[in-house]
């Protein structure tokens, strides 16, 4: 056996074998991820505690998140009025003093927490009856008997995630065992010039600083060289895919006939912007260059991400090739449809025929389809069974059918394309990643254009869509005013009517959201059902209010849309089903009920719904107490900008980067120690090292590189396989 592979065993051992572990407590590990000793240690702290008074009580700030020791001073057990049992304690640094309360606990914890015992505390910082108070406080006591005289003696302790009936004892002395009988064994993850290169410590050397500190500097330290760790092998696959396209795929090659993109350049009723102008000018590039188009744009709501993808749609029909453009829901493909196929008629490229009024009056044709005099014909492709579908997929098969704009049904098997040339995926990141590389593995490699509403932080699209370029609107048109935004407590609604009045007198019409549709028990929110009642009856009498949700019937929604659309509805009551697909330029009014609630990106994507027009309009977040400090932070940002990419950059510090889409498909990295915010340099620099190495080595055959791959297909070898085709 080779050296390296009897390290690799050792390290590999079953957590079960060491001291004081055995079968029960390595079930409880393995719950935090740890089966191995590898795992253990690699099981990075959560947080640490530092021996010694930090941050006086008396400098807290409400809304701070603190951690620190102090002396508990008394304890206090009580029932609430609700007859729930309760928890106080009085904590004293020796000069101030402040609260911690549990309202759920488990049980022991009273006596656990002994007046005259100091412990860590860890929590957000709040007030109760003018006196600073820690909710549910996370709280480790620093008197109890250690197994090792090892950690009486340390300045800083790790403390760990727990599960079951582990122990931060428990943990720390395995920890301990551990390293004192395989640190020795353990093989570094990056090559030596890049370790040279910016003086990161070797691995071994680096976990035992992780775990075993003296000073919070060198916590820091190690932190960066793990985060660039994790940064270098995710930037490593996306380096891959990108020289894999550049040399193993071949795109096709399309000529600028000018036909169709010049007829609709030229009757445009309304001018492009110049940054509409330029990023044409960036797709048309990719797309006559001869290699796979695979580019990002991005587009703050309302910036013409429509009228840009459709020139680069006309570009591959006019060579001959045939143009998809799928959507995650079926209302934004429809919207989709009918706003492409009002531009083509607007723009003078034909007349459609056969057109018949659909169920909810917008002019639509028996088969869902629309027949155009230059020969152009698009088509609504969706789920389910419905009149004339098996007839649209034969003539998108044979080639009759030039644009076929639809939903997850244009991935479905029986969908054949004749030469499928462009495809263009609407907000791509509610796809997985294996759909939306699904139509481009198709034969002659299609070009491909990912959009995006939600306007990407420059750090998350290097890192979920590395391999893309990125072309951005940021102009909105000359005649879109600023939303103006304000932030409203519940307790004064009554004013914000009469606001909501005036724009109604004018012949305005107003959104309202709710984030429920109907009362919960186990919900103190404000249901959809409840407010379009009151507004109905109580408030706005005099007007037609319709209430809109998803789980009406699809006839039934567009039914209410279009009454909107008409005019017809002056007030419309909703959940978020409105937050895409919904152009209505008369309505000026967005009121959000329980804005608190909600994530910035999804407010700026409710507000977006106003503002389409030439009118002022107007935005009103109504906020409920308690408020937390990062809702009432989110509803600031909301009140000072109306720009798309600050309020994500915004987002992405507040909820970080595993919930800024809010799906599990996004592809999104899970780092453990990556900071999309704190460490874009890292990023950087691993975006730099990654690309540098596998410019010269794809296939990581040098003997140097032996570890890197090893390391790569671990962790992307899978993924990777997805991906490329």
């Amino acid at each position: 056996m080779k050296p390296s592979e009897d390290r690799e065993a050792g390290v590999q051992t079953p957590v079960k074998f060491l001291k004081g572990i055995g079968e029960v407590r390595s079930r409880w590990l393995a719950k935090l991820g740890v089966k191995t000793i590898l795992d253990l240690l690699e099981l990075f702290p959560r947080t640490y505690i530092q021996r010694v008074m930090n941050t006086p009580i008396a400098e807290f700030r409400i809304g701070q998140q603190v951690a620190f020791t102090a002396q508990i001073c008394w304890v206090d057990k009580r029932m609430t009025k609700k007859n729930q049992p309760q928890i106080n304690i009085g904590i004293s640094d020796g000069v101030s003093a402040m609260v911690c309360t549990w309202f759920k606990f488990y049980p022991g914890l009273e006596e656990q927490l002994k007046p005259g015992a100091m412990a860590w505390f860890s929590g957000n910082m709040s007030e109760y009856q003018n006196m600073l108070q820690l909710i549910h406080p996370e709280f480790e006591l620093l008197e109890e008997e250690q197994e090792s005289d090892f950690w009486k003696e340390r300045p800083i302790l790790p403390v760990y995630p727990l599960s079951g009936n582990l122990t931060q004892k428990i943990i720390r002395n395995a920890v301990l065992q551990a390293f004192s009988q395989y640190a020795q064994k353990l093989d570094d993850n990056l090559p030596d010039d890049i370790i040279q290169k910016h003086r990161f410590e070797q691995r071994k050397n680096a976990l035992q600083m992780m775990h075993f500190a003296t000073k919070p500097e060198i916590i820091d330290r190690v932190r960066n060289r793990f985060a660039y760790e994790e940064l270098f092998y995710q930037q490593l696959m996306w380096a891959r895919h990108n020289i894999f396209h550049q040399k193993e795929i071949t795109g096709i090659t399309f000529v600028n006939k000018k036909q169709l993109t010049r007829k609709m350049y030229d009757k445009l009723p309304f001018q492009l912007t110049k940054a509409q102008k330029r990023v044409i000018r960036e797709i048309f590039e990719d797309m006559t260059s001869g290699k796979q188009m695979s580019r990002l744009l991005q587009g703050d709501v309302g910036s013409g991400k429509t009228i840009v993808t459709l020139f680069a749609i006309l570009l591959a029909v006019e060579n001959g090739f045939q143009a998809a453009f799928m959507a995650p829901t079926e209302i934004l493909a429809e919207q989709h449809y009918r706003n492409i196929c009002q531009l083509i008629e607007a723009a003078g490229l034909g007349q459609s025929e056969q057109l018949e009024e659909g169920p909810s009056g917008d002019k639509t044709s028996t088969d869902a389809s629309l027949r155009w005099n230059d020969g152009l014909k698009v088509c609504l492709l969706k789920g389910g069974q419905y009149k004339g579908k098996k007839e649209l997929k034969e003539q998108i098969a044979c080639g009759g059918i030039n644009l076929i704009i639809g939903t997850h049904a244009l991935l479905q098997e029986d969908v054949v394309f004749q030469n499928l040339g462009f495809v263009a995926v609407d907000e791509q990141h509610r796809f997985g990643v294996e759909q939306r590389a699904k139509l481009g593995k198709r034969k002659p490699h299609p070009d491909m254009l990912y959009l995006s509403a939600t306007p990407i932080p420059r750090s998350l699209a290097m890192t979920v869509y590395g391999d893309l370029e990125v072309s951005i609107l940021d102009e909105l048109p000359p005649n879109r005013k600023p939303v103006n935004t304000f932030v409203r407590s519940s307790a004064k609604l009554d004013i914000v009517w009469l606001e909501i009045s005036k724009e109604l007198k004018k012949g305005r019409q107003v959104y309202i959201v709710c984030p429920l549709i109907e009362e919960s028990e186990k919900s103190d929110l404000l249901s959809a059902e409840t407010l379009y009642n009151h507004v109905k009856s109580k408030v706005f009498p005099a007007y037609l209010t319709s209430l809109l949700h998803g789980r009406m019937k699809a006839a039934d929604k567009e039914a209410i849309m279009h009454a909107f659309k008409q005019g017809m509805v002056k007030i419309l009551v909703s959940t978020t089903v409105i937050e895409v697909g919904v152009d209505v330029p008369n309505a000026t009014v967005m009121l959000i009920e329980h804005a608190e609630r909600f994530g910035l990106a999804q407010l700026h994507q409710l507000r977006g719904r106003v503002g389409r027009g030439a009118d002022q309009s107007y935005c009103y977040l109504i906020e409920h107490q308690p408020i937390s400090a990062i809702g009432r932070e989110r509803l600031a940002t909301m009140t000072s900008t109306t720009d798309g990419f600050v309020i994500a950059e915004k987002d992405l510090e507040l909820r970080g980067p595993g919930e800024f889409f809010g799906t599990e498909q996004s592809g999104l990295p899970r780092f453990r120690f990556a900071n999309l915010i704190r460490d874009q340099h890292l990023l950087k620099l691993a975006r730099n090292d990654a690309f540098d190495l596998i410019g010269k080595d794809f296939a990581f055959s040098l003997p140097e590189h032996a570890m890197v791959q090893k390391q790569f297909l671990t962790l992307y070898g899978k993924k990777e396989t997805l991906m490329m085709y």
